[in-house]
């Protein structure tokens, strides 16, 4: 088990090596992947320069809203079936290869609840990029090929009811009443904090947030 300040400096001496390094960071909805990202990247643009580390969320490949009431799973929003699996999987393989002046990768807006095409680029001297998600230790296809892409993987842990909280919060900041935002994280949230909490035990390396 490893805190966040030794991961983060971890992290920087990965920035340090010759070529381009992945780092998947995985974990439950709440469980803080985005947070360590984002304290990550600024870490290691402290210590190498600006724009040595770049920020690839999964949430990115989110379906569309449009796309996800077509499928009948908008009410479920999050589960593993709601994202673009086989897109994700390309753009980490682009990123791996880092044989491109710039890949153009997409983020994911919570104020309009959308995906948004072409926001982050990453250009070819990036030479950390992290990339956090849900699923990126799935033992479902196209997703185990995330483990043989992944440079490390890093699986975030918190204590439930911090998690459950984060959340909520999160839930009620984008538009839910207090009672619906619970109901949210504890059920819908809740059937896949479940399915990636079986997944983490595969990563290599534990932070506890």
């Amino acid at each position: 088990m490893t805190n966040p300040d030794a991961a983060v400096a971890h992290a920087v001496t990965l920035a340090a090596a010759s070529g381009r390094v992945v780092l998947g960071i995985v974990g439950a909805p709440g469980a803080g992947k985005s947070t360590l990202a984002r304290r990550v990247v600024s870490a290691v643009d402290a210590a190498h320069g600006p724009g040595t580390a770049v920020q690839v969320p999964m949430d990115g490949f989110h379906l569309a809203n449009a796309a996800l009431d077509a499928l009948g799973r908008h009410d479920r929003k999050g589960a593993i079936d709601t994202f673009d699996a086989h897109g994700y999987v390309a753009l980490v393989r682009r990123l791996v290869a880092a044989d491109e002046d710039v890949v153009w990768a997409p983020d994911f807006d919570r104020r309009v609840d959308e995906p948004v095409a072409g926001s982050i680029a990453v250009p070819r001297a990036t030479r950390l990029v992290v990339t956090e998600g849900n699923y990126l230790l799935d033992d479902q296809a196209p997703w185990t090929a995330l483990r043989t892409l992944l440079t490390e993987t890093w699986a975030v842990v918190v204590d439930d009811d911090v998690r459950v909280d984060r959340l909520v919060g999160r839930h009620v900041r984008h538009g839910r009443d207090r009672a619906a935002a619970r109901a949210w994280a504890l059920e819908v949230d809740g059937v896949n904090a479940a399915r990636v909490a079986a997944t983490l035990p595969r990563a290599s390396r534990t932070v506890r947030t």
